[in-house]
């Protein structure tokens, strides 16, 4: 195999002035740079990428920490944050936590020791004090989740704002009796998911009706089915339930299909992030829309920067409202 001494040797020229060329100096002439070019062709030499990065001490590897890759929320942001990566010369290492703090720990070993660049957090249940001593010293930004009395830079939604468009919304087509199907409120999106719904109800006049508010087990298709459940058997039933997640919604969309009920004419649903199945259910759903695609390029062009030692601010994304079928 070709190394770096045998393209120094065909072009009479020190090792120390072939990584000049290789890592563009403008301390070499044109004619010595066209001599040493000429050799690497002709050699067909290709430049250890690792060994180069290992001397700068950039390994052009982000690292995407999220708590689990089931949940399809995320792929669509992964796919943005992975396609900005590539087009500015950076791969990504997809890192699924679990939740584990062990899990947590070997990933952040990864950019104390120089093997990742700095890391792009989509974990709402990542050690929050850990991760702000972490960006102390190296580059970090949070995607959809963030901490709100941190330090680091983020890009989200305006989740108070977007939970209360879709109650709003369903107060203006009729519905007064509204539950809400939420995740664990120790999660920021959750806790501000509900400030935006029980804006809305006060804003309408509509009391807050704490037997409507129900906290799922899971994130998952099953924890919205568990929760439906229950608002089912409520002795005053709900007649529109807004879920914090599509999957949730999803899960709540089978249980009310398997009670018999009719959808939006006896329970309207709406869900929240629009996901690719939120068209594949019937009656389609309902949703708040995140720019998921586009949150994951802003994230990828925001932690480049920082490595790059610019400075970067936090960004606030719209969203939409999708009215379907299911309301």
């Amino acid at each position: 195999m070709v190394n770096i001494h045998d393209v120094a040797r065909k072009a009479q020229v020190s090792v120390a002035t072939v990584s000049r060329v290789l890592n563009k100096s403008s301390a070499v002439s044109f004619s010595t740079k066209i001599r040493v070019e000429q050799a690497i062709t002709e050699l067909n030499y290709e430049p250890s990428t690792l060994g180069r990065n290992l001397r700068k001490l950039e390994s052009r590897l982000l690292l995407v920490l999220i708590p689990s890759i089931s949940n399809p929320f995320y792929t669509d942001v992964i796919k943005g944050i992975e396609d900005t990566a590539i087009n500015l010369d950076y791969n990504i290492l997809l890192c699924q936590t679990n939740s584990n703090p062990k899990r947590e720990s070997i990933y952040f070993n990864l950019i104390k020791n120089h093997l990742a660049d700095g890391i792009i957090s989509m974990d709402p249940t990542v050690n929050k004090r850990n991760l702000m001593d972490l960006a102390e010293k190296h580059p970090i930004i949070q995607c959809s989740e963030y901490d709100i009395d941190g330090s680091i830079a983020y890009t989200t939604i305006n989740n108070e704002l977007a939970a209360y468009h879709a109650i709003r919304y369903l107060i203006k087509i009729g519905h007064k009796k509204i539950a809400l199907i939420n995740s664990d409120e120790k999660f920021l999106y959750a806790r501000e998911r509900r400030q935006g719904y029980e804006r809305a109800l006060k804003e309408f006049g509509i009391e807050l009706n704490l037997s409507w508010v129900y906290h799922a087990e899971s994130l998952g298709f099953e924890g919205g089915q568990q929760a439906m459940r229950q608002l089912l058997n409520h002795p005053n039933r709900p007649t529109a339930v807004f879920a914090v997640s599509d999957i949730l919604a999803i899960g709540a969309l089978n249980e009310i299909h398997t009670n018999g009920l009719h959808i939006p004419n006896d329970i309207a649903l709406v869900g929240f992030d629009n996901i690719s199945f939120s068209t594949m259910t019937h009656p389609t759903l309902t949703t708040i829309s995140q720019p998921m695609f586009k949150m994951g390029c802003i994230a990828a062009k925001m932690i480049i920067n920082k490595i790059q030692g610019k400075k970067v601010e936090s960004i606030i994304l719209d969203h939409d409202l999708v009215i379907r079928e299911s309301t």
